[in-house]
């Protein structure tokens, strides 16, 4: 893959303080985004969880055929393979979908059935982490769906950050939005959603660890619930 300039941290700083003043969340969104894929060249892609097409119709406008990063566990709903295939369907986009290396009935078989029961934070190293991390060592960029609001975990999120753990430019252009931003967007533009979220999936994983969310509840409430475990690793 070719790249325009090298990512940095000083890039990442300069690139953060700029953005950060454009007040509108969909002009900062798409002004971040084209600036990646100016930046970056084929070197940028971004992630989604397939909770809705709204980083991915975003990216698409900003970098028509830009590459969508899906980590396919092998645990989503049916409902998230759906979402997948809808929006790669109907968006100018490159799907890349990740597997891991074993497949859960061979996880099974090394570290016994339900990892994700006795040990989250492995089971999702192997499934989550590790396979994006292979994913993205081809790129030198990256963008998440991360929102400031989702969770006190993110309430810091920049719109331009350094990924110290990968050596990569991580941008985060929906950081500022808040669900009432999400749900105009997608009003407007038809974004495909996860229907999930009609019955209550405020935040969608792997179907073992994500339960829906009573009114009131932070988003993330419902993944990995009574675990004290708020995060998969892959934004830490």
């Amino acid at each position: 893959m070719t790249t325009a300039i090298a990512a940095t941290p000083e890039l990442a700083a300069e690139a953060d303080a700029r953005f950060a003043g454009v007040a509108d969340p969909v002009e900062q969104a798409l002004a971040v985004l084209r600036w990646a894929g100016e930046t970056f060249g084929d070197g940028f892609a971004v992630t989604s969880s397939m909770a809705d097409g709204l980083l991915a119709h975003l990216a698409s406008r900003a970098v028509p055929g830009v590459h969508v990063v899906f980590l396919d566990t092998g645990y989503h709903f049916a409902e998230t393979i759906g979402t997948r295939d809808w929006v790669s369907g109907v968006m100018p986009i490159t799907l890349v979908n990740v597997l891991p290396e074993r497949t859960v009935a061979q996880q099974d078989a090394e570290h016994g059935p339900e990892l994700h029961r006795r040990d989250p934070d492995l089971c999702c190293s192997l499934r989550k982490v590790q396979p994006l991390a292979r994913a993205l060592a081809g790129y030198v960029a990256w963008g998440s769906g991360v929102r400031r609001d989702e969770s006190p975990t993110r309430a810091g999120t920049r719109v331009v950050d350094w990924d110290a753990k990968r050596g990569m430019v991580k941008v985060n252009p929906l950081a500022a939005w808040t669900q009432e931003h999400v749900d105009a967007y997608t009003a407007e533009h038809r974004v495909p959603v996860n229907p999930l979220q009609e019955v209550g999936y405020a935040s969608i994983g792997c179907a073992p660890c994500t339960r829906p969310v009573a009114p009131g509840e932070d988003p993330r409430a419902g993944r990995w619930a009574g675990r004290g475990k708020t995060e998969c690793g892959l934004h830490l």
